[in-house]
Parts: C-alpha cells; sequence; structure tokens
C-alpha cells in the first residue's frame, strides 16, 4: 500500500506509541474489530452525572439520595412497573428496595409468608431485569459486563440479555429463575441486581466541596465515595482545613477541633478516626474547670450524644481550651505569611485585658467571656508548655490516625480545586472579582495570580502542604495555605471578607458577626460575568455552566440558585441539618442526562429507618435548567476523547500494517 508522505510522516512520529499499540492489536483484523467497537461506543447517548455540594457530615442523607442518584431511580422504576398499572405505593416500596437491598428484603420476604414466597421472588426478579434492562441500554454489553460480579456474572449477563419472547429458550430462561429460588440464592441475585441499577444508572458522581463539619460523620460518606465506581472532588475550605490537618498543621488540627467541639461531634473525631484527645480533656477539666461554660456549649440538636450534660460539658471544656490555643497560633501563622494580609485578625493580641474589651474595625466591645488563664498579657500569642504539650500529642495522633490519612490521600487523589467536564466548570467557593467585573489580583512572594491562573496556584500550593517533603519550606508554606484556603478574605473556596469565629464566640454585637461576601457574589446574576469566568476556563457560548456551592441559597427569603441567566447553579441549599431553618430546603442537586440538565430540589431527610420500614423518600422537586439541541452522544463530551483517539491510533497502526512499516504478528496474543 503506498501511503502519502504526510501519513509515513505521521505514523513515523508516532511509531513507538504505534509498536505498544500492536502488542494489545497485533493484527489488521483484530484492529479494524477495535476501530468499529469504539465507532459505535461515540454514537451511544451521554451517560449520566450527578452533582452534590455541601454534604457536611450528613451521612444518611447523602446515602439516601446517593442511593435514590436524586429521584432517578424512581423515574425509571415508575416507567418499568406502569406497564403492570403500579400504584404509586407499589412503586415506592419496589424503589425502597433498590436503595436498601440487604435492609429492604427481609421485611418484604415476612410481609409474604411461606406459601407466596416464591412467586413474589420470580415476579421481583423479573421486575429487576427488565428495570436493569432499561438503565444498561445506554452502555455496551462489555460495559455492563464488566460491572458484574464475578461469582455470578454469567448469569446475570444470561438473564440481562435474554429474549423471553424466544420460546425455544423460554424455558432454559425460566429455569434459571426457578433454579435460583431452590438453591436458596435469589436474596443473593436481588441484591446483586439492586446495586447493578444504581451502578448504571450514573456514570459520574462529582462532589462540589465540604464532605467534613456539622454533622456526624463525614468519615463514612468519604469511606462510601473511596468505593465509588467513578468520582471527583471540589475541596471545599472545610476541606482544605481537614487535608492540614491531616499533613500534621497545628492551626489546621486546632481549627478542625474546634468546629467538630462546637457542634458536639466528638463521635468522627474518637469514633471515626481514632484520634486521642484525652490529654486536651484533661487539660481543658484542670485548667478550664471553674469557668462558666455558658457560651462553649454544643450548638444544634444535642439529642443523638450518648452521655447527656456529661459530654456536653466535657465538649465545651475541649472547645474553650482549643479555641484560645487556635487564636495564639493563628497570630504566628499570620506573622509568617504578611503576603495573607490578614494583620487585622490577630485578635488575641487586640484584646485589652484589663478592661475585658477588644476593638473590631475601630469600635470598643465589650468581651462576653473574659477568662484566659493560660494568656500572658505581655506576649498573649505564645503557647503554655501545657498547651505546647496538648498540641504536640494532637499533632501525633493526627498524623498516626490511618483511616484520616487514607482518606485524606483520596482527597488529593480525586479532588482538585476547581475541575471543568463536559461543558461545566465545578469549583465550591467563588472566582474572587472586583465589583466593576475584573478578577481580583493576588501576590503571593512577589508573584501576582487572577482569574484560573490563581485557582492553579492553590492547587499547587495545597498540594505542596502534604507531599512536599517533610520539614521543608515548600511543605510549611503549603499547610500554612491550607488554613488560608480555609478562611483567608481571598481565598476562591472561602470566598467571604473573613471568618469572624473569634466575633461570633466573643462580641454581642451582630454587626461585628458579618462576614461581607466577596462581589462575585453581589455581580454573580449579570451574564456576562458567567461568560467571562466560563471563557477564562475555555468554555464558550451556550451549553456550558458554573456549578458551586458553599453559599446556602435561602429559599425562604426568595433567593434562587439559578444566576448568570442560567449559567451559573449554586446547589448548596442547605443539606446540613443546621441550615435547614435558614435555607428552608434541604439542598440542591443537578442530574445531567443525555438530554437535559435538571435541578432538583430536596425537602428534608427524616431517617434510614423510616426509609426502610415505612417508604418514606426525599420529596424532590425537579425543574429544567437546560435542555440539549439534539440528544449528547459520547462523541459530544470529554470522555468520548479516549474512544476517539483510540479509534485514530488504531486506523494509523493499520496503515502501518498495510505498508509493512510494521508487521503484522503470526501468533496470537503476540506483537512486533
Amino acid at each position: 500500500m503506498q501511503l502519502t508522505q504526510e501519513k509515513q510522516e505521521l505514523i513515523q512520529k508516532n511509531l513507538r506509541y504505534l509498536q505498544l499499540l500492536s502488542q494489545e492489536y497485533p493484527t489488521i483484523a483484530v484492529a479494524a474489530s477495535e476501530v468499529i467497537n469504539q465507532e459505535a461506543v461515540l454514537r451511544l447517548p451521554k451517560g449520566t452525572e450527578h452533582f452534590m455540594s455541601d454534604l457536611h457530615g450528613e451521612n444518611e442523607a447523602f446515602r439516601h439520595v446517593l442511593n435514590s442518584a436524586s429521584g432517578v431511580i424512581r423515574e425509571k422504576v415508575d416507567a418499568v412497573l406502569a406497564q403492570e398499572n403500579a400504584t404509586p405505593e407499589e412503586c415506592q416500596e419496589f424503589a425502597t428496595l433498590i436503595y436498601y437491598p440487604e435492609q429492604k428484603l427481609p421485611l418484604l420476604k415476612a410481609a409474604q409468608g411461606e406459601e407466596n414466597l416464591d412467586y413474589w421472588y420470580e415476579h421481583t426478579l423479573l421486575r429487576l431485569i427488565e428495570l436493569c434492562r432499561l438503565v444498561s441500554s445506554k452502555h455496551t454489553r462489555a460495559h455492563v459486563r464488566r460491572c458484574l460480579p464475578n461469582e455470578c456474572a454469567h448469569i446475570l449477563d444470561e438473564l440481562l440479555h435474554a429474549h423471553f419472547e424466544d420460546h425455544n429458550k423460554e424455558m432454559y430462561y425460566d429455569e434459571i429463575i426457578i433454579s435460583m429460588i431452590e438453591n436458596g440464592q435469589a436474596d443473593n441475585f436481588i441484591i446483586h441486581f439492586c446495586k447493578l441499577i444504581k451502578r448504571l444508572a450514573v456514570d459520574k458522581l462529582h462532589i462540589v466541596g465540604d464532605l467534613y463539619d456539622r454533622g456526624p460523620r463525614p468519615d463514612r460518606i468519604v469511606d462510601t465515595l473511596m468505593n465509588h465506581h467513578n468520582v471527583d472532588i471540589q475541596w471545599g475550605n472545610h476541606d482544605t482545613v481537614w487535608m492540614g490537618a491531616a499533613a500534621g498543621s497545628p492551626i489546621c488540627i486546632a481549627t478542625v477541633l474546634k468546629t467538630a467541639l462546637s457542634y458536639a461531634n466528638v463521635e468522627t473525631l474518637e469514633e471515626g478516626y481514632g484520634l486521642n484527645l484525652r490529654r486536651l480533656g484533661q487539660f481543658a477539666d484542670e485548667v478550664y474547670g471553674d469557668c462558666d461554660l455558658s457560651i462553649w456549649m454544643p450548638k444544634g440538636d444535642n439529642s443523638r450524644f450518648k452521655f447527656g450534660h456529661a459530654s456536653l460539658r466535657r465538649s465545651a471544656l475541649m472547645h474553650i481550651a482549643i479555641s484560645v490555643i487556635m487564636f495564639k497560633l493563628e497570630c504566628q501563622v499570620i506573622d509568617r505569611n504578611p503576603d495573607f494580609q490578614m494583620q487585622d485578625r490577630d485578635f488575641i493580641r487586640r484584646i485589652n485585658y484589663q478592661d475585658g474589651t477588644v476593638k473590631v474595625n475601630g469600635i470598643t466591645h465589650f468581651l462576653r467571656d473574659t477568662q484566659f488563664p493560660t494568656v500572658d498579657p505581655k506576649d498573649p500569642a505564645r503557647l503554655t508548655e501545657r498547651e505546647a504539650y496538648v498540641m504536640d500529642k494532637l499533632v501525633e495522633s493526627f498524623r498516626e490516625s490511618e483511616k484520616l490519612q487514607r482518606h485524606v490521600r483520596f482527597m488529593y487523589k480525586v479532588g482538585h480545586v476547581y475541575h471543568v467536564e463536559n461543558g461545566n466548570l465545578m469549583f465550591h467557593g467563588c472566582m474572587p472579582m472586583t465589583m466593576d467585573g475584573e478578577f481580583a489580583e493576588e501576590v503571593f512572594d512577589g508573584k501576582s495570580y487572577r482569574g484560573k491562573a490563581l485557582f492553579d496556584f492553590c492547587e499547587e500550593r495545597a498540594r505542596d502542604g502534604y507531599f512536599a517533603p517533610e520539614g521543608s519550606p515548600e511543605r510549611q508554606k503549603g499547610q500554612d495555605f491550607l488554613w488560608y484556603l480555609w478562611c483567608g478574605k481571598l481565598s476562591p473556596i472561602f470566598g467571604r471578607s473573613a471568618m469572624t469565629t473569634f466575633e461570633h464566640l466573643y462580641i454581642s454585637d451582630k454587626s461585628t458577626h458579618t462576614e461581607e461576601p466577596n462581589a462575585y457574589y453581589k455581580i454573580y446574576d449579570d451574564v456576562a460575568v458567567a461568560d467571562k469566568i466560563l471563557a477564562e476556563f475555555g468554555l464558550y457560548g451556550e451549553g456550558h455552566h458554573i456549578v458551586n456551592g458553599h453559599v446556602p441559597v435561602k429559599v425562604v427569603k426568595g433567593e434562587s440558585p439559578v444566576k448568570g441567566g442560567g449559567k451559573i447553579l449554586v446547589i448548596d441549599g442547605g443539606f446540613c441539618r443546621a441550615y435547614h431553618d435558614r435555607t428552608g430546603i434541604a439542598g440542591y442537586t443537578l442530574v445531567f442526562n443525555s438530554r437535559t440538565l435538571s435541578l432538583r430540589t430536596h425537602e428534608p431527610f427524616e431517617s434510614t429507618q423510616k426509609a426502610i420500614e415505612e417508604n418514606v423518600d426525599i420529596h424532590s422537586d425537579s425543574r429544567v435548567i437546560y435542555e440539549c439541541p439534539r440528544r449528547l452522544r459520547v462523541k459530544d463530551v470529554d470522555w468520548g476523547t479516549h474512544h476517539r483517539d483510540l479509534a485514530d491510533g488504531l486506523k494509523l497502526l493499520m496503515d502501518a500494517y498495510r505498508s509493512g512499516i510494521l508487521k503484522e504478528s503470526t501468533r496470537p496474543g503476540c506483537g512486533n
């Protein structure tokens, strides 16, 4: 075969790649077969993406929304069971089985009675097969096979691709189901089908920040995400401070402890991550045991707290102790990092300890609490010897928590400051801007950053905090920067003028509690602002969106999550129970399938127990935000790049074979 000069040069330029490719595709026939497969995949409908944000440790609500895919599973159930004229109650019971198969199955079996159980098994398995066929219709058979459990993959594959109308095989398929029941395997197959349905219903999960704090078990959320088939995370400021704590940053450790203790969330610390708080508890009891703890008692719903007042008092004691340590450490970090421009936040130095007052923005305020037994007014930011010892032990405990380290490594593995996929730009907080619509400038180490460059710099510094060599200046700067991302006034994932923790604790005047939002939040209703940000990340024209969370949307005050002419979607609607009264709802999620991008609005979740026993689902409303001009195929989205590149490479490999530049293998499985 005579090739053009251009094609010969292209083959020579990519020869090493083609040689590697030839090891897997050793002949023209094998390569051509795969080209056909890849080009067919490109014409499949785009898979479904699911977006969630601001989970804040609410593990039960998170698991339910994940299991239901924000209503996608119920929609599929309704479509399949409509053929049987099933009632809404029957549909919801069947959906609950799919959400929680291990827990729901015993209850459903008990309700049938022995005489009806075989019929129920057969009917349920046929329903599950039909539903599984529906959700697998957008996938190749090879992909579905990869999702099947090894121990029963061949049976599930047979049933999924069975033609029950084929009378020649009717008895064969019936016998499979009957044999499952007779051999006591029906339960296992029901559970496998339920898991497969959830696996195939959603191709990709996007978490747009803030897994940690407030709610009871963020560690269980991360456990679930680590077992998810395809997930990415955009770090929130509550995440970065935990990442810094795992890296051994004293200021980050003090901060996460202060937040957890203010919500009586000792369960996450001690049971979730096995952190040793004994020395902090002893120190707090000895130093602050006689103090007035009224402003230090945990906030929120403490009914779940196991040991009543004694445990709440223990949390309050540790809360005051770690807060004073935190305010001291903040001064040290601010001193080391003048670029943070936070010199006005060293409040432990600004207190008049004789008068019990502090100046904020030039105004003198009396302190709500004047108990500072460990503070030397001559050097307020210095830790006492005992405080330093407590912090050393806490750093050791955080560094040695195997589960925390595993979780944070996962956060780094799949996480970023921002992510762009299929026309959607995701970040947790904001793009720092000025009121005239320009990107705000920040200067670090003498170099200025703005826009995308600022996001990239934040990512680099955040990774240094965990991965730079021990004891290196880069590691120290990175750990301090993880704290800056938590509360810095131009931190993209904080997005406010200041974290007014000190003011909330010590000053009654609520005007000092205000955290002025970045200009982004004041101008992001303007479609031009959305277009400017999208263009900064290479996204132009219609069909592109910014997805962020962080700031709860107060529906009760008439706020809307849709900004920028429909191009900016703020999906923090109050997932966390602590926000429900302020927002009026219990969170937003997004579902992006091959036809639409829809916003799902959720009401509060009662409990997993009620969901299982009473089929209580989260009531969700769906609103289409964007309708695709035509149905999106794999070739239209980022996922198609791999398939397209492989097909192009294989076509070039076939040209190399035909021209003799590379030789086909004469032995099966053997390349050149």
